[in-house]
Parts: C-alpha cells; sequence; structure tokens
C-alpha cells in the first residue's frame, strides 16, 4: 500500500474514533477516577478504570479535545481492557515510543492504535496523543503501589 493510501487510511480511523468514540462515559463508584488536562492546547479526560484483581475490566473516558486527545483514548480505552496492571503499563510505554518515533516489535497488534504512529511527525500534537495513555499510567501505578 502507498504511503499517501496508508496516511488516508490511518486518517479514517482515526476520525471514526473521534465521532463514534469507544467506550466514551463514566464508569461507577467503585472504579479509579483520574483527571487530567493539557494546559498547552485545552484538552481535559477525565479516565475512570475498573480494577479487579489487578485487571482492567472496564474503562471509560470524558472529556473535550481535539480529533488525536480523543480518538487516542478511545483507542487506549479499548486496548487496555482485559489486560493485566503490567501488560497495560508496557502498552502505554510502547506507544509512548512510538510517539518518539520509535520502532516497536513486529509481532505486538496494536490495532487501531498504529493510526496514530503518524502524529509522532508532529512534535506539537504528541501531549495530545498521550493524555488518556499518561492518565492511565498515574492511575494504574498508584493501584500498583496500593497493592
Amino acid at each position: 500500500m502507498s504511503s499517501n493510501n496508508l496516511d488516508t487510511l490511518y486518517r479514517q480511523v482515526i476520525m471514526d474514533h473521534y465521532k463514534n468514540p469507544r467506550n466514551k462515559g463514566v464508569l461507577g463508584e467503585d472504579s479509579l477516577t483520574i483527571n487530567m488536562n493539557n494546559p498547552t492546547c485545552g484538552d481535559r479526560i477525565q479516565l475512570t478504570l475498573k480494577l479487579e484483581d489487578g485487571i482492567v475490566v472496564d474503562a471509560k473516558f470524558d472529556g473535550e479535545g481535539c480529533s488525536i486527545s480523543l480518538s487516542s483514548a478511545s483507542m487506549m480505552t479499548q486496548a487496555i481492557k482485559g489486560k493485566n496492571i503490567e501488560d497495560a503499563l508496557k502498552l502505554s510505554k510502547i506507544f509512548s515510543d512510538i510517539m518518539q518515533g520509535k520502532e516497536y516489535e513486529d509481532d505486538i497488534d496494536l490495532g487501531d492504535i498504529e493510526a496514530l504512529q503518524g502524529v509522532a511527525k508532529f512534535p506539537a500534537r504528541i501531549k495530545c496523543a498521550t493524555l488518556a495513555w499518561k492518565a492511565m499510567e498515574k492511575g494504574l501505578k498508584v493501584e500498583e503501589q496500593d497493592n
């Protein structure tokens, strides 16, 4: 597939997650809630995670922001459901590496997240793409310390 066609496909995936977000909303009282914002551009996110026995059994987000920020949150919540804390944090590290233009293991299936790799070419947008991921890291690291 040509680079132009791949860029078009990736843009379509990002816009689909932006216009039809997965896991948008807030979980109940027994969930972990993390609020973060990007003061540079005004993106803000509230991430809620339901954890049971070290597994992310549900994840939802709410907030306001650009298409990159909100589509990344949608993709991230899909990707971490069913993962244990360690694997969710590993996925976040891989995503952070991708945002820095680093290579990742080819055998890791990133699904729709792969569509965000082009963001690395736009340093000003990296904070938008990583906002939800930073919220997830913050919440899971606190959870790990508490257990």
